[in-house]
């Protein structure tokens, strides 16, 4: 549906943060859009928190899981629902500010780039910005996301009427960078927004700030999801395990 943004969200055990993802939505000054939110059987009261704004916002709407899946399959389930121009993302604790659709949709307009993704805050569970804000590249090619996933899944934003619509890798751990890369190797790059337009809430035990624990994922990742030689993945582990210490350490 032309100018349809379709929002896809992942839920599992999130009813400490929902309420407040769920209404930097509403509060978007770009307003034609349609939110699916599935949720990985969780085992709180996020459900019935969805379901109270589904009673008031009929954009919104619930898949629920019969089984925990992982994100991978959750966000799938919502990809194979949409019925948007754009695609976007936004997982169940995170924060977009009123106009990150608007800017969007003017930037792919502007620059005439299908895929356009925004810089973020970065705070802990409480909202206080204790780490600097991540500003992203002006552009990204594949070769740059194998180095480094600087495309965040809360601000990637994509016009599938012209990419089309694709799928997660189904796996435990990168599945969104291997999303980027399939569209990347049908477009010559991805255009950054400098300004920060969200806000992505770094928890404890965060997995994506624990490089010694996602080793093992990212060279899987390159030899079987993206079929490297050993030589390459051994240059783009080296890349991203240098580049990832800087993006947590300034």
């Amino acid at each position: 549906m032309e100018g349809l943004v379709s929002i896809i969200t992942p839920s599992y055990n999130s009813a400490k943060y929902i309420t407040e993802t769920i209404e930097s939505v509403q509060k978007q000054t770009y307003q034609n859009w349609e939110w699916i939110i599935v949720d990985d059987s969780s085992l709180d009261h996020t459900v019935d928190i969805i379901k109270e704004y589904i009673a008031e916002d009929s954009r919104i709407k619930l898949i629920e899981l019969e089984t925990n899946s992982g994100p991978a399959v959750a966000r799938n389930n919502g990809i194979e629902q949409i019925k948007g121009q754009y695609m976007t993302f936004l997982d169940a604790d995170d924060i977009w500010f009123p106009d990150f659709l608007e800017n969007s949709i003017k930037t792919i307009h502007s620059t005439k780039i299908p895929f356009v993704f925004s810089s973020y805050k970065r705070s802990d569970e409480d909202l206080n910005f204790i780490y600097s804000d991540f500003i992203v590249p002006e552009k990204v090619t594949y070769t740059d996301i194998l180095k480094s996933n600087s495309i965040s899944c809360l601000t990637a934003f994509l016009d599938i009427s012209i990419l089309g619509k694709k799928y997660m890798p189904e796996i435990k751990k990168r599945q969104d960078m291997g999303l980027w890369l399939q569209y990347l190797k049908d477009i010559p790059y991805a255009c950054g927004i400098q300004e920060p337009k969200a806000i992505y809430r770094i928890r404890k035990h965060s997995l994506s700030r624990n490089k010694k624990g996602l080793i093992k994922y990212q060279w899987e990742f390159y030899r079987e999801v993206e079929n490297l030689s050993v030589l390459s993945s051994a240059y783009y582990m080296f890349q991203w395990m240098y580049r990832g210490f800087l993006k947590y350490n300034n």
